[in-house]
């Protein structure tokens, strides 16, 4: 059963100023339906009433759930966030097992709702049934009553992909030249010089027409410039050294011994087909399967900046707009931080704080805010934090920082982030002006379509039934780096070849002339040639001359 399938009906904590706080898990929960007390029998007490106030919003908003105050759940205090401020990034954060992919889910299902495409990663395969309607069972029922939630089980319009088509979904392949060398040496786990080099590698291959699609073709490359022949040409490209060069071509021999060469390729993906939407005009939900690498993060968190930043590169600036282009979240986010180079942090600080402008939001999900570094951190405006937990010193330090990320508030956040049950958070969005609403603690809707997987038939069907399978299903293998070089290299072997054969010959030629016996050929022929016979042959007309002649050839004199 998964987690919002099991959500406990008892309240969080909240502690306002000069109350006394309830013990965890006191408090009487709303009947289904809303009504009772806090439904809004009795009034707000000020503190609340001021938290509240906070999220009522006039225009277009999502639903989050309803405040939760003094131990009670208050149907009557809805706590929402503005669909416009959604490219303003987020943070969903939160111990394993306190609910941050369904609160995703929720999300997702709304923004789909208004017309939003969205993203989403799918790390432990069990997101794929948001396109697929909710099962209604007491636990839902009771906290969609809780909340004041008109619960109808509802799919969403969907598409399903996988990273190099391995897993169910539609493949997604990008080429070695699209990917770079920032985001290639964060797979291959280069130092921040053998990432330089290997930038230099990309310039060169670049500047020589050498196309980098897939992974053969880039150790094509590396391979030629440590050879004989490719040596001077390291020298041309800023002194790139052969034992950096030899680095990085084991780094990719492991990379592709250990099946990743898949992943890059052709076709290429087109990041645009994520922003598309349902012909009804509700917005398409992407899926990116990843259960099947979720044993290679590395992988596929740096493939999903790629994704991200490939959407920056293409599309326009707008500015601030009605609501976003595309929702993206971004699952497991500290992966992506873990080892990174100061120029791949930097990279990603950058497309986060600018492709806000090109109409896309970004929610790092993860479990503590101290697992994204400061600069990004602070460009996440939405805050859903989950229940922490605080058994271990660390715990209790990660605890303390995330109190600090918040802004004042009369809750004492120490005590309520630890008693939160399963499907309650602590949030802050910007409201429609753009400031921090008030900290509110909060029990959240339930998702509307099914929490957990659909089955693997129905998952098949979905993907192959995809106007995109024919399109990208396929691997293509064009000319390109390696097969050039391999040309390269079978013709400048054709030549040498040539080259030593006909040396040899010459050498051959050389050899048996300097071999050949002089005393070759007939008596005849040797006096013939030799210069006395010449010389008797220019007095041919004397007598001597002719009786020698008649002698030599064998003719007598004729007696009289």
């Amino acid at each position: 059963m998964s987690d919002s399938q099991s959500m406990p009906s008892t309240p969080g904590r909240a502690n306002p100023p000069n109350e006394s706080v309830p013990a965890a898990g006191s408090g009487a929960a709303p009947g289904a339906g809303g009504t009772g007390e806090q439904a809004g029998g009795s009034a707000l007490p000020p503190e609340a009433a001021e938290i509240a106030a906070g999220y009522a919003f006039a225009g277009p908003a999502l639903d989050l759930g309803a405040l939760l105050w003094d131990g009670r759940c208050r149907a009557d205090a809805p706590v929402r966030i503005p669909l416009p401020m959604l490219n303003r990034h987020g943070l969903v954060a939160g111990a394993t097992g306190t609910g941050k992919t369904k609160t995703l889910q929720l999300i997702a299902e709304q923004l789909a709702a208004q017309g939003v495409p969205v993203f989403l990663a799918d790390i432990k395969g069990d997101v794929s049934g948001i396109s697929a309607p909710g099962e209604a069972n007491d636990k839902v029922t009771e906290r969609a009553g809780d909340v004041g939630q008109e619960w109808a089980a509802t799919g969403f319009p969907s598409e399903f992909y996988a990273l190099g088509g391995i897993g169910t979904g539609i493949p997604v392949r990008a080429t070695i030249t699209s990917f770079g060398p920032v985001l290639l040496s964060k797979v291959l786990q280069l130092n921040r010089t053998q990432e330089q080099s290997l930038g230099l590698v990309f310039h060169y291959a670049d500047q020589k027409g050498l196309e980098l699609v897939d992974l053969k073709d880039l150790r094509a490359v590396v391979t030629f410039l440590t050879s004989d022949e490719g040596k001077p040409e390291l020298k041309g490209i800023g002194g790139l050294s052969s034992v950096t060069a030899g680095v990085i071509l084991r780094a990719l021999t492991t990379f592709e011994a250990q099946g990743m060469a898949d992943f890059f390729g052709e076709p290429e993906f087109d990041t645009s087909e994520f922003l598309r939407l349902a012909p009804d005009g509700q917005g398409l939900v992407s899926v990116l399967e990843l259960a099947a690498v979720q044993d290679k993060p590395q992988l596929f968190s740096t493939f999903l900046m790629w994704l991200l930043a490939d959407l920056y590169n293409d599309l326009p600036e707008v500015g601030d707009i009605e609501k976003p282009k595309l929702v993206f979240f971004f699952d497991e986010a500290h992966l992506l931080f873990n080892g990174a180079s100061k120029a791949f942090l930097e990279a990603i600080t950058q497309t986060v704080r600018l492709i806000r402008s090109k109409g896309v939001g970004v929610f790092l999900v993860t479990q503590t805010p101290k697992d994204v570094p400061a600069d990004v951190l602070g460009q996440l405006g939405n805050r859903v934090q989950h229940a922490l937990r605080a058994f271990t010193p660390d715990d209790q330090k990660a605890l303390k920082a995330t109190v600090r990320t918040f802004p004042d508030s009369p809750y004492d956040l120490a005590e309520v982030l630890t008693g939160l049950g399963t499907g309650e958070a602590v949030i802050t969005v910007l409201s429609e002006k753009g400031a921090p609403t008030p900290v509110a603690a909060t029990r959240l809707r339930a998702p509307e379509s099914l929490m957990g997987p659909v089955a693997a038939g129905t998952l098949e069907q979905a993907v192959r039934s995809s106007p995109l399978y024919a399109r990208y299903a396929d691997a293509v293998d064009r000319e390109s780096a390696y097969e050039k070089l391999t040309a390269q290299e079978a013709e400048t072997q054709a030549r040498k070849q040539a080259e030593s054969a006909a040396a040899d010959a010459a050498k051959e030629t050389r050899a048996q002339t300097r071999a050949k016996p002089r005393g070759d050929g007939s008596v005849v022929e040797q006096v013939v040639g030799s210069g006395m016979f010449k010389s008797l042959m220019r007095s041919v007309g004397t007598q001597i001359g002719r009786e020698i002649s008649r002698s030599v050839f064998g003719t007598a004199r004729r007696r009289r």
